[in-house]
Parts: C-alpha cells; sequence; structure tokens
C-alpha cells in the first residue's frame, strides 16, 4: 500500500512542512484535514471488508489530491 503522507508526496519539502506545522494555524488546518482524509482512505483501502461504496472513496481521494495540490501551493508562496 502506497504512503501517501505529506511529507512521503514531498520529500524535499519536510523540514518546511514540519515548520508550518508548528508556526501557521492556516497550514495546520489543512494539514490535518488531509491526514485525516489520507488515514480514512487508508482504513477503507486495508480493511477486509469495505464499509464504503467506491463512489464515496473516489470522492475522498479526489478531496486528498486536492489538499495536497493546495497544500503544496500554500508551501511554495
Amino acid at each position: 500500500m502506497e504512503n501517501h503522507n505529506l511529507t512521503n508526496e514531498f520529500p524535499e519539502l519536510a523540514e518546511k512542512i514540519n515548520t508550518f506545522k508548528l508556526n501557521d494555524d492556516v497550514f495546520k488546518k489543512m494539514y490535518v484535514n488531509y491526514e485525516e482524509i489520507n488515514a480514512l482512505i487508508q482504513h477503507y483501502e486495508e480493511g477486509d471488508q469495505n464499509h464504503t461504496t467506491d463512489e464515496h472513496l473516489t470522492d475522498l481521494r479526489k478531496k486528498r489530491v486536492h489538499l495536497k495540490d493546495d497544500l503544496y501551493s500554500y508551501l511554495m508562496k
């Protein structure tokens, strides 16, 4: 299973991510939202029983991509 944690997605920005998590409330809110959605997706993908629909899982994946794009843009300001 692929690891989509933000520091794995952008290893070159790991230090900046950690700094922003500690010092930037806007970034921290987006980051927490991203990590929650990512954890939910992992839960559904790794579970023996899938307690969601394919459509819901696809929607969660789309949200994760959009959040990742937003976080990357924020980091590159």
